[in-house]
């Protein structure tokens, strides 16, 4: 019932205003007070429960941790299998699938049922899987799980149902495919080895069938032993003992020899009549030493042995083998054609590797004509048909992770002109020599969907990048990339103040980005405390760059003497709002004093030549202050329509024209409530001695102790990496320093053994605490309860509000207010949200002239938690989008027929509708709960606590189903959203049972029920919580299976087929049926089986969503039972066909001969 009432709740009524202006936040979640609202709003909400359903849609980027490598030559469909038991199944472009074992085991190796549209998969935990590749969403049809035995080697004869299967103990089962259960067929080690043996072979490192008689069994054990097993006569043919362990063996085409690659680096060459001794043994990267023998190499984990019809000498392929020699070479992939040797250096270490041949028989020539090789961290096709090897271009997004992702963004329905814009921009600095010849792995088929619009993701990286991705239609390709460290000089070792504490450092790293799709102007900000603004133009221009610097730091007291025995509180100048910079400190003759108003990064101050592209126009940098680092910025927001960009950190807040180049504003946060701060926050008093400052403040990092660090609220720094507790403790006692002494003890300010900068992390490994991993129960409650309550009425003097973000838009900065006007809403980290109204000239040449007034109102709103999130609806319940600037190019041929004039679309309040008079509504959602106010009354008209055990880490007010949402991601996994004005929640699922810190800071939502994460620091998930788009997703998703017909074997025609001509031919199933061989061991092995074609993700949801929910998931399951049933009545008529055709033709032939002409 509770749930029940929860979903149905909503038809809530306005909170009490207090005195200050603030809300009362007493009403329990979900249940506002009942006192009647300024103004009746008849708003009807759309949004219902059966709107929404999570399922995820599609995997970009690298599978992280590659394993195993397999390759369909018919369907022409590449499979690679990862550690952490993932499936990539790649196709043509578009053609891009990700399966997932439950267990998470290992995908040790992978075989294609060849055109079968079928996969099997060995897993470390010793189980077998059979994929069905025929429908959009490949599903296990199959399991088997081995008890006693681990399983080591995989081998499936091309047009086989019968699998064998290698363990660790040196015996061979027999698998059925089409019933996965084992055969009484088994070849024991004991019987495979001479019984005169006295040591074990080892566990089966090879299986393959002789390309000459499928009835020989080639078994490879890793001591050096090699089997020749008769399947027929069940003993063994001929046996090969080596001093040498064997990695890989590979059969010439004819059958009458094969090759093995060793542990010592040699290739052993056998043939089948004198197995006694190879005839040839190499060392294709060995050294003749004096005594004439090659020296060892290191061993050749893999070869394969390629013959082609168009040269008599054979590809040779391998990787490993180089000397030792010279330590810290790079692997390198190996080509022999006759006698030159081509080695190619890869940038990681290879996985495995495959050649691709035309012909999916063994005994036939096999023709190479690519190899495919998977890194650690790439995926490269090489091409065998040209003399120099050149490599294909791949159409995968495979480079995500070419500097660890630090931050993304999510733009959906962006305009229709920006995705053609940026890709001719990105296309003049593409790469060139690569082959020419078409893309190998060309399976599958996929085509744009119906329901489609232009949608763009953006990454931030390490190395101070950033990439622009074209997602239209759920697929991914790369339009733009731009490097931000452009706009820096180099650091020289010698600079004290910068890069001295920055060598090995990522400084450039991208922390945060902020992009206006309509005006093309982008905004970063980077792990040095600096954001750059950049501007679209398709011209090149030589110009400089505008630099400005802010001094935004808090001040700490000193000690006054080493006998003090308590810190004098801190102090803020409240004169201070000037952005002159301070006058250098006396004690310049003291190392830390060098580093006093300097930037942690130089801007180049030269003409800069510009191509075209995002050009950089402007940059903000905080400023090191009396030898401290400034901290890192935890909000952003720029508006092209008023020219303005703000910046926030722990310390407080700056506003910069930058179409003036000056800074309006820079304060600190308490400094903006003026009188009406809502907390009886203790006295400072002001430091002795203390220099005068041109009214700036200054902020420090003081020591931290444990207990506080751990106690800190966890998602106040969720922007940053390592900075910025939300308190700024006092100072240890027992350290003194005299001000303006040059010998006076420094006070360390920053935390125990913690640098300015540490090394940028990618969003795969940051180490910032989350209370799902390092923050105890006890300190995240007591964190929550100390400075995330709304009720406290005092604040003790540790206590640091961050600014956590920032929103302009045209509001009501005052109740009095008849009339909205440009306002910036600052959210801080103790829930207080306070509007400040700005003057701005509308016409274009007194903007460029007049200055901008900036005044805080003293408005404030209050909330439990941090704030996340600020948007605005008008009085019909639509959003009220921020006014914009339209795009002009500022570099082009001026036009004196045509003058360049700025043209700003505005989306103000009173002009969103007729009806509704001058008010709208603000929707505010911090950490713990969301609040809608209506302005200017700022009543709290809805209110609804969104989680009590956990916390939220990203929220976003969306347009989903033609309305709008709330969506919230929690940090316990959870996605909720919540219906617009109400706040009824809609949705509630447990999509991620654990949360990291990579997917706390990559999670993103946008328009039309999508999201994406960084799933692993090389991929990108992308899900939907939309019903509409989860019916649709079928539609959307490519086809990896397309019925071709299979190749006919070059030496078997069809009359010496059908005559029985080949003397080879050998029953499988003669040999390995139940009939002949019996049951398999029960106790060996246990058949497990699947869901079939259960497709989409079975959403945890409870109540009416989670009936709704599997009503679907039933109705989903008989529609794919009768596609199956439609497909395989399809394929029957199909062999109906071809076999009437057969028939007819023979008939033909055969109908004017005579009996003695056949």
């Amino acid at each position: 019932m509770k749930k029940f009432r929860k979903v149905l709740d909503g038809l809530t009524t306005s909170s009490p205003v207090n005195p200050g202006g603030s809300p009362a936040c007493g009403s329990a979640a979900g249940t506002p007070s009942a006192t009647p609202t300024p103004r009746e709003l008849e708003i009807h909400e759309t949004l219902m429960s059966e709107h929404f359903q999570i399922c995820k849609t599609v995997r970009h980027g690298f599978p992280y941790q590659p394993t195993a490598l397999a390759f369909d030559p018919v369907q022409k469909i590449l499979a690679i299998g990862t550690r952490s038991g993932g499936v990539r199944l790649l196709g043509r472009p578009g053609v891009d699938c990700h399966c997932q074992h439950e267990s998470g085991a290992a995908v040790l190796q992978l075989q294609f049922l060849i055109n079968e549209g079928a996969l099997v998969t060995a897993c470390a935990d010793d189980t077998l899987h059979l994929w069905n590749l025929r429908q959009r969403r490949p599903a296990i049809l199959h399991s088997l799980k081995f008890n006693r035995e681990r399983i080591t080697f995989c081998h499936l004869p091309f047009q086989s149902k019968w699998l064998y299967v290698g363990t660790e103990r040196g015996n061979t089962h027999i698998v059925n495919i089409e019933s996965f259960v084992l055969s009484g067929y088994v070849i024991m080690w004991n019987k495979a080895i001479e019984l005169s043996t006295k040591t074990h072979p080892g566990p089966v490192v090879h299986l393959s069938d002789s390309p000459k008689d499928e009835g020989k069994l080639l078994i490879g054990f890793e001591s050096g032993t090699i089997v020749m097993w008769d399947l027929r006569v069940k003993r063994a043919d001929f046996r090969i003992y080596y001093d040498e362990a064997i990695h890989s063996v590979s059969w010439h085409h004819e059958g009458r020899q094969f090759m093995c690659s060793h542990s010592d680096g040699s290739l052993s060459m056998w043939n089948m009549r004198n197995t006694a001794k190879p005839f040839q043994v190499t060392f294709p990267h060995g050294k003749t030493q004096r005594d004439g023998r090659k020296e060892s190499c290191k061993p050749i984990l893999k070869v394969e042995y390629k013959t082609s019809r168009n040269s008599s000498e054979a590809f040779v392929v391998f990787s490993g083998g180089l000397s030792y020699d010279k330590a810290g070479r790079r692997p390198t992939l190996t080509i022999m054609h006759g006698k030159a040797i081509t080695v190619l250096e890869m940038d990681y270490p290879i996985v495995d590797f495959m050649v691709l041949c035309d012909t999916p028989y063994l005994n036939e020539v096999q023709e190479p004509y690519a190899v495919v090789v998977l890194l650690e961290k790439d995926f490269v096709v090489v091409d065998l048909t040209q003399s120099n090897f050149p490599i294909f271009e791949n159409p995968y997004p495979m480079d995500v992770h070419e500097s660890p992702v630090t931050c993304t963004a999510y733009f959906a329905d962006c305009p229709p002109d920006i995705i053609p814009v940026l890709y001719s921009i990105g296309a003049k600095h593409k790469k060139t020599g690569y082959s020419h010849k078409e893309w190998p792995v060309s399976g599958g088929t996929w085509t744009v969907g119906s329901q489609t619009y232009p949608e763009i993701i953006v990454t931030g990286h390490a190395d101070g990048s950033i990439k622009f991705w074209d997602a239209t239609a759920i697929t991914l390709q790369m339009l733009y990339k731009l490097k931000t460290s452009k706009v820096f000089e180099n650091p020289k070792s010698g600079d004290v103040g910068r890069s001295g504490e920055l060598v090995e450092e990522d400084p450039y790293a991208v922390q945060m980005i902020s992009w206006c799709p309509q005006s093309r102007i982008f905004c970063v900000v980077g792990t040095s405390a600096h954001v750059i603004l950049y501007r679209f133009s398709k011209h090149d221009a030589n110009t400089t760059i505008t630099s400005l610097e802010v001094r935004l730091q808090c001040e700490m007291e000193d000690v006054i003497s080493p006998s003090d025995t308590e810190n004098t509180p801190c102090y803020s100048d409240p004169s201070g709002l000037s952005p002159q910079p301070q006058p250098p400190s006396p004690r310049s003759n003291t190392p830390d004093s060098a580093r006093d108003s300097i930037s942690c990064l130089k801007v180049k101050d030269r003409m800069i030549r510009m191509p075209p592209g995002y050009q950089a126009e402007l940059v903000v940098q905080l400023l090191w202050i009396d030898g401290e680092p400034p901290q890192q910025i935890t909000s952003l927001d720029l508006n092209s329509a008023y020219g303005l960009l703000a910046v926030g950190n722990c310390n407080g807040l700056a506003v910069v024209d930058y179409l003036q180049k000056t800074i309006l504003l820079c304060m600190n946060t308490l400094e903006l409530y003026g009188s009406a701060d809502p907390f009886q926050r203790l006295t400072r008093s002001p430091r002795k001695n203390r220099q005068s400052t041109s009214g700036l403040t200054e902020l420090s990092d003081n020591q931290v102790s444990l207990d506080l660090e751990r106690s800190k609220s966890p998602t106040s720094d969720h922007v940053n990496g390592h900075c910025t507790s939300p308190t700024s403790q006092p100072c240890p006692s027992g350290r003194a320093r005299v001000p303006g002494g040059p010998e006076g003890p420094r006070l360390a300010r920053r935390g125990p053994g913690r640098p300015p900068f540490r090394k940028a992390q990618s969003a795969a490994c940051m180490e910032v605490s989350l209370p799902v991993s390092s923050l105890t129960e006890e300190s995240r409650e007591n964190s929550f309860s100390r400075s995330r309550s709304s009720s406290v009425s005092s604040i003790d003097r540790e206590t640091k509000e961050a600014v956590t973000t920032l929103q302009f838009m045209e509001s009501y900065g005052r109740k009095s207010d008849s009339l909205p006007t440009p306002c910036l809403w600052v959210g801080t980290s103790l829930g207080l949200v306070l509007i400040i109204p700005m003057s701005i000239p509308m016409d274009e040449q007194e903007r460029q002239e007049d200055p901008v007034t900036v005044a805080p109102a003293g408005t404030v709103l209050m909330l439990k938690g941090s704030i996340l999130r600020v948007s605005f609806l008008d009085c019909g319940g639509a959003l009220i989008h921020s006014p914009y600037e339209v795009w002009r190019d500022q570099q082009a041929p001026a036009d004196p027929d045509r003058p360049r004039k700025r043209k700003l679309v505005n989306f103000s309040p009173s002009s969103s509708q007729e009806a509704s008079g001058d008010c709208h509504l603000a929707v505010v959602c911090s950490e713990r709960q969301a609040k809608v106010f209506l302005m200017p009354t700022q009543a709290c008209l809805y209110v609804h606590n969104i989680t009590e055990s956990s916390f939220v880490l990203r929220a976003d007010v969306v347009s989903v189903c033609n309305s709008v949402g709330l969506a919230c991601f929690c940090a316990n996994g959870h996605i909720m959203t919540l219906s617009l004005p109400s706040l009824r929640p809609l949705l509630d699922v447990n999509y991620l049972p654990q949360t990291d810190m990579r997917i706390a800071r990559t999670f993103c939502f946008t328009n039309g029920g999508q999201a994406l994460y960084l799933c692993s620091p090389t991929e990108i998930q992308r899900i939907t919580y939309s019903q509409e788009m989860c019916d649709n997703l079928q539609e959307m998703l490519g086809e990896l299976f397309t019925p071709i017909e299979t190749p006919e074997a070059q030496n078997r025609g069809f009359l010496k087929g059908f005559f029985g001509g080949n003397s080879q031919t050998f029953d499988r199933e003669e040999l390995f049926g139940e009939a002949s061989a019996g049951k398999g061991s029960r106790s060996l092995a246990q058949h497990i089986p699947g869901q079939g074609g259960m497709e989409g993700m079975k959403a945890a949801a409870g109540g009416v969503v989670g009936e709704l929910a599997r009503a679907r998931i039933a109705l989903d399951e008989r529609g794919q039972r009768l596609g199956e049933l439609e497909e395989r009545t399809a394929l029957m008529m199909t062999s109906a066909e071809t076999f009437s055709k057969h028939a007819h033709e023979m008939m033909l032939k055969c109908k004017d001969k005579k009996w003695y002409q056949f």
